[in-house]
């Protein structure tokens, strides 16, 4: 038994030297050490649960950010002319609703999730043996709420999944209700709420704090009629909640970039981030967005791969004077070192439109292949000029402006307080608008709905929006038809139910 923990060990640090570069923890190699003589010091803990902050890189920017803005109306990945981005007709399916338990995103997102629990319960197990280990308490909450987020994640976008928090238990674990899940979440954040370290600074940066888990919370009871309806609506306890967030020392910040820039960890406003490293598998939306030639006029030194972009109608929703267009969305002429216009493979001029038309090789669906060039790109995260590799910019999972928006919301659903829901809305647009009479005298749901649109594009939260204000089935003009209901939920993957025969399939696929 111990020489099995001394290799758990010996895979976990291997595991954290690869994440290290991303948290600035001092690096220190430990070798063989067994793991009841290992965690006497905070850089050893740092190692210990450094992996379970990696499994966080599976949100942004591939498997949540597509399954989210993808399926939404807020991006699209296009198949390119030339067949670039075809990848099996999975991003068809997204912006069809047509996806299956066979689609390969469906599956990844899963995966990825699944795996990120399982080690979250690893490393958890491997600390509650440790009697070496002082203030355990803490770091076992800190597991529990990366552990939480997931399930935060599975309940949204699966609904009905296994629950699994023994990481020793080797039998088929069986399909838990969307409502059990719901409950299992809450009943985790309860309990680790007032556990976890509350500072809001550098050494905190990047884990789970109390500020973290009554994000979370918000989050919970923001979406529980949908995702627990037989528990009735939580507005208040949202509000309540985004209160103990913003009682917090997180600061609005007054420059927008401020949480985009490529040293963004200075940014008091983000809550929850994605810590990205140049040295560790970073941020690569650069990649996924850019055309081709774009690094040429912005100085990148890497290869880009001329993908996801904005869909159309969501950028021409913005208002003409709101400056978040061009903090968000790359578009007009790109040029070349000379001063002209650069040219694609195909003799077009690189001039990013806000409209992409789907007009090549067009299928009976109505898919087709569209311009290379076509289509608003990603340029909320700043580009560093010389870059040669990842990005460094860190993702924020929540930010103190969706905690502004969530407890406007729940403000307005309550039917009260709707000056003080003004006030928090009007300083979100203060700071997109010049213009003082953009500012709003009252504050209505659909205020606030597309003031999280125009706030938060590329930052996965649109599915999860248009879900609860009951726009996500509608249609999409040139897009795609009205869905069926069961598009609320994605399909457990065809492979996961292979594997496991305790597990069930969601409602209608």
């Amino acid at each position: 038994m111990k020489n099995k923990k001394i290799l758990s060990l010996v895979f976990v640090i291997a595991f954290s030297f690869l994440y290290q570069g991303c948290t600035n923890l001092d690096e220190e190699v430990f070798d063989k050490l067994p793991v009841d003589e290992f965690g006497n010091t905070e850089s050893q803990i740092n190692s210990l649960i450094a992996p379970i902050y990696r499994t966080l890189k599976n949100v942004f920017p591939s498997n949540y950010f597509l399954l989210s803005e993808c399926s939404a109306d807020m991006a699209v990945t296009p198949t390119r002319k030339g067949g670039d981005w075809w990848d099996g007709g999975q991003f068809k399916e997204l912006r069809f609703h047509t996806w299956t338990p066979n689609t390969s995103l469906v599956r990844s997102s899963y995966n990825a999730a699944m795996e990120s629990i399982s080690s979250c319960n690893k490393i958890y197990s491997m600390i509650e043996e440790n009697e070496s280990i002082g203030n355990k308490d803490v770091i076992l909450a800190e597991i529990r709420g990366v552990r939480a987020f997931w399930y935060y994640l599975l309940l949204d976008y699966y609904g009905n999944v296994p629950i699994v928090t023994d990481f020793k238990d080797s039998s088929n674990p069986v399909t838990k209700s969307r409502s059990e899940v719901y409950e299992f979440v809450l009943t985790e954040l309860n309990a680790i709420k007032d556990v976890v370290r509350e500072d809001v600074t550098a050494a905190s940066y990047g884990k789970i704090t109390k500020g973290v888990v009554y994000t979370l919370l918000a989050k919970m009871y923001l979406n529980a009629l949908v995702w627990y309806p037989e528990g009735g609506a939580k507005w208040q306890e949202c509000a309540d909640a985004c209160d103990e967030v913003m009682e917090l020392g997180y600061v609005f910040e007054p420059n927008f970039k401020a949480s985009f820039v490529v040293q963004n960890q200075n940014s008091k406003e983000i809550i929850f981030p994605v810590v990205f490293s140049t040295a560790d598998g970073g941020n690569h939306i650069h990649k996924r967005t850019l055309h081709y030639l774009d690094p040429i006029p912005l100085n990148l030194k890497v290869g880009t791969w001329n993908g996801v972009s904005a869909m159309p109608q969501y950028i021409k929703d913005y208002d003409a004077e709101d400056k978040r267009v061009a903090w968000s969305f790359l578009l007009g002429p790109m040029y070349n070192t000379d001063g002209s216009i650069l040219i694609t493979a195909h003799g077009r001029q690189l001039i990013h439109s806000v409209d992409i038309e789907l007009k090549y090789n067009l299928d009976e669906d109505g898919w087709g292949q569209v311009e290379q060039e076509e289509g608003g790109r990603c340029s909320k995260w700043e580009f560093e000029s010389g870059l040669n590799g990842d990005m460094e910019n860190d993702m924020a999972i929540f930010r103190l402006a969706d905690v502004y928006l969530m407890k406007a919301e729940a403000l307005v659903r309550l039917g009260k307080e709707n000056d003080e829901a003004t006030r928090l809305v009007n300083l979100i647009r203060g700071r997109a608008f010049d213009n003082a009479s953009k500012l709003l005298s009252s504050t209505t749901l659909e205020d606030i709905y597309k003031e999280r649109r125009f706030e938060l594009a590329w930052e996965s939260s649109a599915r999860q929006d248009m879900i609860r204000f009951g726009t996500f089935l509608d249609e999409i003009p040139g897009w795609k038809g009205v869905t069926p209901e069961k598009c609320l939920l994605f399909p457990i993957p065809q492979t996961a139910l292979d594997a496991n025969p305790e597990l069930d399939q969601n409602p209608g696929y």
